[in-house]
């Protein structure tokens, strides 16, 4: 790279004050690299609890952005509207990122990347590990993503769309668990009632496979129109993979049997590998959800 890239890490805010702190130093405190840490932005989207007052300690140090309630998908939205620097680090304001984050993601880019993902590590409510092992990442907090390619997207409604820069072939996946992702009682994803969240995520996915069809006729630099009707397929796939998940979760079999025959077809126009089908097709088949569901139990152990 002909000069250093200057990062914008925003970090998305709603009554989380009181991990808020830990996410701000985690973005002031980023070991140097070659990048520039261009900007720390808090978006407080109607917080009612300590969050103003958190931000107040870091007067000066930060850009604070506070209105009513707009939502998640507005939040992350503004999170590349309101930002400056030629990358943006997007953190939940429940999670917080590894002081290698930033120089870990930016040594391993290339003129080519647009898009980087990283592991995390799974912690519970007080910051105590979760998991045993790091855990593969895509999520908010486990993102870098360049800023102009990522406009294009916009609005999103769930970090998921700028994974279509991955699919295109711009994008980076590192091993390295440079983020902390913390799983608590209020999380914002519901991951304990069945189905919920995996028709969440279908729903994503089709608004996005939609969205790329759309950009078609006028496809960005990262991307050919024949590029985006293939990753549209892709997104249309893992929609009714999804929608399988919901079904079986819920027990109903047949619905989700109903899903296959459409989910092999877009995985053959998207020429992805069949063997996410295959095991759809087993976990319909057994009635056995292919993701686990957190528990009572889990919620009273990190509540």
């Amino acid at each position: 790279m002909s000069s250093l890239p200057r990062i914008s890490c925003v970090i998305l805010c709603h009554n989380y004050g009181r991990y808020l702190g830990q996410a701000i130093n985690s973005c002031l405190e980023q070991e140097p690299g070659n990048y520039t840490l261009h900007e720390v932005i808090v978006i407080d989207d109607g917080s009612t609890d300590e969050t103003q007052e958190v931000c107040l300690r870091y007067e000066g140090d930060i850009k604070v952005i506070r209105r009513n309630r707009q939502g998640f998908g507005r939040t992350l939205t503004d999170a590349f509207l309101l930002s400056s620097g030629d990358w943006v680090a997007p953190l939940d304001a429940d999670d917080w990122f590894h002081p290698a984050k930033l120089r870990t993601c930016v040594a391993a880019m290339t003129s080519e990347t647009l898009f980087v993902e990283h592991w995390e590590n799974v912690v519970d409510s007080l910051g105590h590990p979760k998991l045993k092992d790091p855990h593969p990442g895509g999520n908010t907090s486990t993102l870098l993503v360049h800023r102009e390619a990522a406009l294009g997207l916009l609005p999103v409604s769930n970090e998921i769309f700028f994974h279509a820069l991955r699919e295109a072939g711009r994008g980076l996946a590192l091993r390295d668990p440079v983020t902390f992702y913390r799983v608590h009682p209020r999380s914002m994803t519901d991951r304990s009632t069945p189905g919920v969240s995996q028709d969440y995520r279908a729903e994503v996915c089709v608004a996005l496979a939609d969205r790329l069809r759309a950009m078609c006729g006028n496809p960005p630099e990262w991307a050919t129109s024949c590029r985006l009707r293939r990753i549209a397929r892709h997104f249309r796939a893992l929609a009714s993979g999804h929608k399988v998940e919901s079904s079986v979760q819920r027990e109903e079999r047949l619905s989700a049997l109903l899903q296959m025959p459409g989910m092999l077809n877009d995985m053959f126009w998207a020429r992805d590998p069949i063997t996410p089908w295959l095991r759809a097709l087993a976990s319909a088949i057994a009635g056995q959800p292919l993701v686990r569901l957190a528990t009572d139990h889990d919620q009273r152990a990190h509540s």
